[in-house]
């Protein structure tokens, strides 16, 4: 599709320079990249204006603000102008024009919270896909369609690259769309311009303080996908906290159609609670649904994960879907790097998850310790915290470990370019001051961190390595480098266990 320029500067009530006539079928934000019958949206950035890169640039026409076009006119740009006030604010309605407004003939799932929102959205795509639908996937794993990896960054794309995707996934053939909506998206207006059959809440707790200075505005940014002009058409809230429970109030007063859910007894619309569990952590569910029952098992430990089946569920049938055909999707699920077994033959429990965040850290914990309650078995964790990030969180996640593990060790995670050792002592100080006579450990090095704690671990205890589950790649200073944690976790496993074998073989010889 091709759309002209002045019907575009009509849409975004901006000032027209140049050529209206002049026609375009892509947008985008990166200047190298776009084609000659391209927008190219020139941002204000951090440290300079994206409209001193238009002479990078293919494109046909420029969409910019008033310190753009000030620079666009000293180096005598001379190709059409869209000027408006906020560019982002314009870019979704902008790039859903260009791409053919896709989103109005595809059912978009979304999913906001601090926790939970991968976990979701992986059991929404099972249980579609099982139902007999074509489903993508957008989120911080990765976008798929299908099942089938779509090369992309960011857990929300910027606005051209999700429409952009959208039309893609409509001509492929998808029908339902699930994908995780995050505060800075919301915030940067990511998704203006996208219709959203459904949204749903999972929780919030602290994260992301160094992009919104409080909870208040952290929980502000999440209610966009509720309210106001990006309000999705419902709502499925999880009700298990109390920003759960404001938002509902905020939600049912506007008039959205909402449901709620919960892990408790109560008067949500969905109630869910565990009946027995498995020696792999796999739980027996029993879920109440508007007064009818629906038992299955669910292959994810944890309460937090009832919740997030809980959740997924309302979703899928706020759109229409059976729910006894919605579970039996769900069944075998399988998400990356979290709560992920590593099992290489050990007699003890392995595990890896993505939690960051002081209240999910406290959660894998606590499931690993339902896992050996009534044993002798221990609790070990390796955590650390991301550089250039909210570093408010960094002691609270240290307690958080030190306060629910009988060995914590203290390693780097992403330092990017904060001093690694500075993050370490936070971290540190958090856990020794919860924990002043517990087993805390600091190591650099990630990957001894993890020999530390495997080595550490006897017959039934349960080891955790948090932070950055499915993540291949570790933000050192400018680079990135190759590390994966369940790689590293297997690697140390294995030469636990060789090492085991050798001395068997040893003490065999003796003998």
């Amino acid at each position: 599709m091709s759309v002209s320029l002045e019907k575009l500067a009509q849409l975004s009530h901006g000032r027209l320079i140049g050529d209206g006539t002049v026609e375009v079928s892509a947008c985008g934000l990166d200047s190298a990249r776009l084609p000659a019958g391209a927008l190219f949206a020139a941002l204000p950035g951090t440290r300079v204006h994206g409209a001193q890169f238009v002479g990078d640039t293919q494109a046909g026409a420029v969409l910019t603000d008033a310190a753009g076009l000030d620079h666009l006119r000293q180096t005598n740009e001379t190709r059409p102008i869209i000027v408006v006030d906020d560019i982002r604010a314009v870019l979704g309605p902008i790039a859903a024009e260009i791409y053919g407004h896709p989103t109005r003939d595809l059912t978009v799932l979304g999913i906001t919270g601090t926790s939970g929102k991968t976990t979701t959205s992986y059991l929404l795509e099972a249980g579609l896909l099982h139902a007999g639908h074509s489903v993508g996937l957008i989120g911080t794993t990765g976008t798929r369609i299908n099942r089938t990896p779509v090369p992309t960054s960011l857990t929300t794309p910027e606005a051209p690259r999700l429409q952009e995707l959208f039309a893609r996934m409509k001509d492929e053939g998808v029908t339902h769309v699930v994908m995780e909506v995050s505060s800075h998206a919301l915030e940067l207006g990511r998704v203006r311009g996208t219709n959203f059959a459904v949204a749903g809440f999972s929780n919030l707790s602290q994260d992301h303080l160094d992009f919104h200075p409080t909870m208040e505005e952290y929980f502000s940014a999440k209610s966009r996908l509720f309210l106001g002009e990006q309000a999705s058409q419902r709502a499925v809230i999880c009700v298990d906290d109390e920003w759960g429970e404001r938002l509902h109030g905020l939600v049912a007063d506007a008039g959205t159609p909402v449901t709620t859910v919960a892990t408790r007894a109560g008067d949500a619309t969905i109630t869910a609670q565990q009946t027995a569990t498995e020696p792999t952590g796999a739980q027996e569910v029993d879920l109440d649904l508007d007064g009818t029952d629906y038992s299955f098992r669910l292959p994810l430990p944890g309460e937090f994960n009832i919740a997030n089946v809980a959740l997924a569920l309302g979703m899928a049938t706020a759109v229409g879907e059976d729910p006894q055909a919605f579970l039996a999707g769900v069944e075998n699920v399988a998400v990356p790097g979290r709560m992920e077994r590593i099992d290489r033959g050990q007699d003890f429990v392995a595990v890896v998850d993505y939690a960051h965040k002081p209240a999910a850290i406290a959660e894998v914990l606590d499931t690993l310790r339902q896992q050996v309650e009534g044993t002798s078995g221990r609790v070990g964790v390796v955590v650390g915290a991301g550089g250039d990030r909210d570093s408010t969180k960094r002691p609270v996640m240290g307690a958080a470990a030190a306060t629910r593990a009988e060995l914590t060790v203290v390693t780097d995670d992403n330092p990017r370019t904060e001093d690694p050792a500075a993050i370490r002592t936070a971290v540190i100080q958090g856990a020794r001051q919860a924990a002043p006579h517990g087993d805390i450990r600091e190591i650099a090095s990630r990957s001894r961190a993890i020999d530390e704690l495997v080595n550490w671990a006897q017959p039934g205890d349960a080891i955790i390595v948090v932070g950055k589950g499915h993540e291949v790649g570790q933000l050192v200073g400018e680079r990135t480098l190759h590390f994966d944690d369940r790689e590293e976790m297997a690697r140390a496993i294995e030469e636990k266990l060789a090492g085991m074998a050798y001395r068997d073989t040893l003490r065999g010889t003796k003998e």
